[in-house]
């Protein structure tokens, strides 16, 4: 879609296009509060500063509406609206070994055991391997870190997500 078929979406479809990109409520309403944008690069400054805005408990609101990585299944049944957009950018999962899913499975539920949600990584050009070595480095942050570089993956994913909403048209 253009930008201006974005800015002129009645106010519930462009909630549902926001929040493909990102599934925190308040991200969503202050993103559709911001419209109209005068280009992609509006968008993307936009989508950083309400970001930016948001406490902690609206960043994990937003991996709530993420897979596991590596839970292939979940994709096709829970995150119907970005299955799509989420299998292309866990593409490095899906080729992975049993051996190496059975072991990002474990390190996924040790991961939210600790840190009380799922492992947040922008998954795009990663293998599994590279993404288990991350979760692996990262099990050993303390919660307030991991919750800033888990924020900052998040942003990442957003990103790409904008870029891709406002592409898909074309």
């Amino acid at each position: 879609m253009t930008v201006e078929e974005l800015n002129r979406l009645p106010e519930p479809a462009a909630r549902a296009a926001f929040a493909r990109c990102c599934g925190t409520a308040a991200w969503v309403g202050r993103m559709c509060a911001a419209r109209p944008f005068r280009d992609r690069a509006a968008i993307l400054e936009e989508a950083e500063r309400a970001w930016s805005g948001l406490d902690a408990s609206g960043r994990r609101e937003a991996f709530t509406h993420h897979p596991r990585i590596g839970e292939i299944a979940a994709l096709r049944e829970k995150f119907v609206t970005t299955a799509k957009w989420a299998s292309d950018e866990q593409r490095g999962a899906a080729m992975a070994s049993e051996a190496t899913l059975a072991a990002l499975a474990d390190r996924n539920r040790a991961y939210e055991s600790r840190f009380g949600y799922i492992f947040i990584v922008c998954a795009t050009g990663k293998s599994a391997e590279e993404m288990l070595a991350l979760l692996e480095a990262r099990m050993g942050n303390d919660p307030d870190t991991e919750l800033e570089i888990a924020a900052g993956e998040q942003m990442k994913i957003t990103r790409l997500r904008i870029e891709k909403l406002v592409e898909e048209s074309r």
